[in-house]
């Protein structure tokens, strides 16, 4: 296991949510897979849920265990725990400016992501309540 993935899922894990090796294992892997979201998400909107992306055949069936989960919170956690990861491999901290710089390097910020990290900052630091986050979002 990289250290990259092992940063990465400790920081998926703090939020509850599933992250396969086989989508994040590293880098590459990880902004390939964020890509894959962005996009569907991109045709179906922000609305769509991870269930649907599943239904509409993304090979994401690994995630079903937060299908009802909106996939743009999923994909927000999912470039958070990115700039975490490649933060701490780097040996420095994460703040938002680090995580949109990272999404605008490797082409995965949209309009609405700044606006969903600032709603959710747990999503790449420690926050009060983090481990809440995936109930709350569930519940939206």
């Amino acid at each position: 296991m990289s250290d990259f993935y092992r940063y990465f899922k400790e920081n998926m894990d703090a939020l509850g949510l599933p992250a396969p090796e086989s989508l994040y294992g590293t880098l590459q892997t990880a902004v390939a897979s964020a890509a894959v979201l962005l996009g569907q998400l991109d045709k179906f909107g922000r609305k769509v849920t991870v269930r649907d992306l599943i239904v509409a055949g993304t090979r994401l069936e690994k995630l079903t265990v937060v299908g009802a989960l909106s996939a743009a919170f999923y994909v927000g956690a999912v470039i958070g725990s990115i700039a975490v990861a490649t933060g701490r491999v780097l040996g420095r901290g994460t703040s938002l400016a680090d995580v949109m710089m990272l999404a605008h390097q490797n082409h995965l910020d949209r309009p609405w992501l700044r606006s969903s990290l600032q709603r959710w900052p747990g999503t790449y630091k420690n926050a009060p309540g983090r481990n809440m986050y995936r109930q709350a979002a569930a519940q939206r």
